[in-house]
């Protein structure tokens, strides 16, 4: 069976032995799984799950909704594991600039931490639920995380971070593109906001790169601690 066609697309595979497995799918030659499994023959990666050519008893692709695996230039944009709140806790929730400009740490403590990796993960059976961390080419380096929250009416809500010794490598633009693209291409959401400090000039840029467009600003309209800021309002419409 020729299986290199569906390299970099959405499958669902079901083996001769009855699993079904679904995914973003990554062709690998008989050579590559030879030299690092030890295997005779071409296979199908999804995620960490290897499913030999001999193995497949069926493979159709699939359009893919909520929070699927998505790739860019240098990230993949995966699903939160549980093992992912030490990482979180120790670069995002220790860091006082992360949430200077929101008053929102959901990683400020490992327990925070734990609670907040596992209520993504039970929100995954939701199609319209969307969060993923930014993991620098699937090496399991967790230098972000990005999400879209509350739908409602067609419209959702946007939210990036990227961890501070990561920063201004281009990987929050990189990954809100592909976010956004995603969500009104793939999900047909015909609208996607998002907010910021004025203040917040990295996030702007961001913002304005990734192709958000500038709304309007609610002035004095965000409070955080004893700071008050203005509230820069952006949105991104589906071209279509």
């Amino acid at each position: 069976m020729d299986i290199s066609k569906y390299d970099q697309k959405y499958v669902r595979i079901r083996d001769i032995y009855g699993n079904s497995f679904s995914g973003l799918a990554s062709y690998e030659n008989r050579d590559f799984l030879e030299c690092e499994w030890g295997g005779e023959e071409d296979g199908i990666r999804i995620e960490d799950v290897i499913i030999y050519n001999s193995q497949i008893g069926s493979i159709e692709e699939i359009v893919p909704h909520g929070s699927a695996e998505l790739w860019t230039e240098h990230l993949v944009l995966r699903r939160y594991r549980p093992d992912d709140a030490e990482q979180l806790y120790k670069y995002l929730g220790t860091a006082p600039e992360m949430y200077r400009y929101s008053g929102w740490n959901p990683y400020a403590t490992p327990e925070m931490a734990r609670e907040t990796v596992q209520r993504f993960i039970e929100s995954y059976g939701d199609e319209h639920s969307y969060s993923w961390v930014m993991d620098v080419n699937g090496d399991d380096v967790v230098v972000g995380t990005i999400g879209a929250y509350d739908y409602s009416d067609g419209c959702i809500e946007v939210g990036f971070s990227v961890v501070p010794g990561w920063q201004g490598r281009g990987f929050a633009t990189e990954a809100l593109q592909k976010v956004l693209e995603y969500l009104t291409e793939n999900e047909g959401i015909g609208c996607i906001t998002a907010w910021c400090a004025g203040e917040n000039s990295a996030s702007k840029r961001v913002l304005e790169k990734a192709g958000m467009e500038f709304v309007c600003k609610d002035k004095d309209g965000l409070t955080v601690g004893d700071m008050i800021y203005d509230k820069l309002i952006y949105e991104y419409r589906n071209k279509v």
